[in-house]
């Protein structure tokens, strides 16, 4: 394998220098995937509940268990609110801090592949690799939510640079090391981070099949060796909890380790719940999810057969990788389509060294040009149409979003036609990336503040708050996360998991505890027929749900919803 070319003498893509290029995109990316970081709440589905857990372990001290309200949370291992709860400890401001751990992974990311990338090949192809991940949809999407898939994606990433700097520009047994390393940390953050490993697997075939561009280390042990360091990041974290559940003999914390090694792991991956879809799932995800990367799949997937036709092992163990964590997931019911998320740096890894050629194509980009002229077009005439003409689609939107939305749409539409017609499609491929620039500024500059309140449940908290004064406990009842992570002064909860009727009957007994001081706070399906919405009070629509307020004097005697009291408390006069 040649040396890898100093970055000072390096070729540039664009700029007189290499390095001057590399600060540029720096910049790009952390505007591009930074802009509006401290302007929002976490929102639903999944960050509240992660922010939520992340506050009641600073709060309480309880960092092997993860607590959501006062019951354990078993699905996920801690890592990630760990670090979430870090951010904090840094920053002091949970506004800041529940992003942090996305865009430390998001940033780190890019600079593994284009590292990588400029160590296979040059700094040319290296910077264009890490612009197409930084400009891919999914990316750009997931990499700004407060999930724990973008922090899995860092971990997987940073855990395959360690393994190929050995495999592939090896030997190195510390980056080897390393790499086993990070995919236990991987594990230890969700399950699936033992994928990394994969790589591996085509590595022993291009080794067997003496493929070029292969490292060959020898050394028995030190395999041994580096592949028992996968382990540590999960002993760190399993042995201690295992030890406490042991020792403290609490029958919740024995119920949460069964929960956490199996039911969230090999039950979950057989036997799903929800999100039911086809063995092809992931080819739709790909094809829709992946732009405009997934646009030059007509070109690239000739190309890639003809190089692992020459027998270069960079092709094989990235490719090779993908497509066994794309069988994976695929073999498995239950099926989301962050789960792929983790094979994108890699699929542009294996994609970096055709794209100064590919983008030279008049077909590539026509096909970007097209893409991004359908997007901003869409945008603005959506946007139009919504404003002048307040279509049935349009009305429905509004009632759950503000309807200034149209106007940055609009905006982002407009400038989107701008940028193509300035571009064209001699320049289409940097029209996409001053598209997705526009894009995600405005949105995090612009949509963040108009989409909190609703999406964030802080409104309704708050004026839930303003209903019941300063003083006043309010009882939580048929809850989300946002509500209890947006909650305002002194708060109960009666349980997340259990049953409604039951979250009910806990619920009026506190309220008639000390009914002048106590109010509920519920979501209205909960309520059923057993409280008088007359004497009720509506504090509004969060989250596509209604929700209300009440006391004491607006409960039926004796009824509990979705029991035989309900109905007959409904069939009296």
């Amino acid at each position: 394998m040649k040396p890898c070319t100093p970055l000072s003498h390096a070729r540039p893509l664009w700029l007189r220098d290499a390095r001057r290029e590399l600060l540029l995109f720096g910049v790009f990316a952390l505007l591009l995937l930074g802009l509006g970081l401290g302007l929002r709440d976490p929102w639903p589905s999944d960050e509240p509940r992660f922010a939520l857990v992340a506050q009641w372990m600073v709060g309480h001290g309880q960092w092997l268990f993860p607590h959501r309200g006062h019951e354990l949370y078993p699905d996920k291992p801690p890592v990630f609110m760990w670090l979430q709860a870090l951010g904090y400890f840094l920053t002091g401001n949970w506004r800041i801090a529940f992003l942090l751990p996305s865009l430390a992974a998001a940033l780190a990311a890019l600079a593994l592949v284009y590292d990588l990338t400029r160590r296979l090949w040059n700094h040319r192809s290296a910077l264009l690799a890490a612009a197409a991940l930084l400009v891919t949809i999914h990316f750009t999407y997931q990499m700004r939510n407060a999930q724990i898939d973008p922090l899995l994606l860092g971990w997987i990433t940073l855990a395959n640079y360690g393994l190929l700097r050995h495999l592939l520009l090896g030997p190195s047994w510390r980056w080897f090391a390393a790499g086993c390393f990070f995919a236990g940390v991987g594990v230890a953050t969700k399950g699936v981070g033992v994928l990394a490993l994969l790589m591996l697997l085509p590595y022993l075939v291009a080794r067997r099949g003496h493929w070029r561009q292969l490292a060959r280390p020898t050394g028995g042990w030190r395999w041994a060796g580096g592949l028992a360091l996968f382990l540590v990041p999960i002993l760190g974290w399993l042995l201690p909890m295992l030890l406490v559940a042991h020792a403290d003999g609490d029958p919740q914390h024995a119920e949460y380790v069964q929960n956490i090694l199996f039911g969230q792991t090999v039950h979950r991956y057989a036997t799903p719940s929800g999100h039911i879809h086809s063995p092809f799932y992931f080819l739709g995800i790909i094809a829709a999810d992946w732009l405009p990367l997934s646009l030059l799949l007509p070109w690239v997937l000739p190309a890639w057969w003809r190089r692992l036709k020459r027998r270069d092992a960079r092709f094989l163990l990235p490719l090779g990788w993908i497509v066994l964590v794309l069988l994976f997931f695929s073999f498995s019911p239950g099926k989301r389509d962050v789960y792929i998320l983790p094979a994108l740096p890699m699929t542009v890894l294996a994609l970096a060294p055709l794209l100064p050629g590919l983008l030279r194509r008049r077909g590539v980009r026509l096909a970007v040009f097209t893409l991004t002229t359908l997007l901003a077009g869409a945008l603005t005439a959506a946007a139009a149409l919504a404003l002048h003409r307040h279509p049935a689609w349009a009305v429905k939107i509004e009632q759950s979003l503000d309807p200034q939305i149209w106007w940055m749409l609009l905006a982002i539409g407009a400038a989107g036609i701008v940028v193509v017609a300035l571009t064209r499609v001699r320049r289409a491929p940097l029209g996409w990336l001053l598209f997705a620039g526009v894009l995600w500024s405005v949105y995090g500059l612009w949509g963040y503040p108009m989409l909190n309140g609703d999406r964030s449940a802080r409104d309704v908290m708050v004026r839930a708050r303003a209903i019941a004064g300063p003083d006043a406990g309010i009882g939580l009842l048929a809850w989300k996360e946002q509500n209890l992570l947006m909650a305002q002064g002194p708060v109960a909860e009666f349980g997340f998991l259990k049953p409604w009727p039951q979250q009910y009957a806990d619920a009026v007994a506190w309220l008639q505890a000390d009914p002048a001081r106590r109010w509920i706070f519920s979501l209205d399906e909960a309520m059923g027929q057993c409280v008088d919405r007359h004497r009720a009070i509506h504090v509004g629509h969060a989250n596509r749900r209604e929700w209300w307020m009440f006391q004491a004097a607006a409960v039926a005697p004796g009824c509990v919803p979705g029991t035989s009291a309900e109905q007959d408390a409904d069939e009296q006069p």
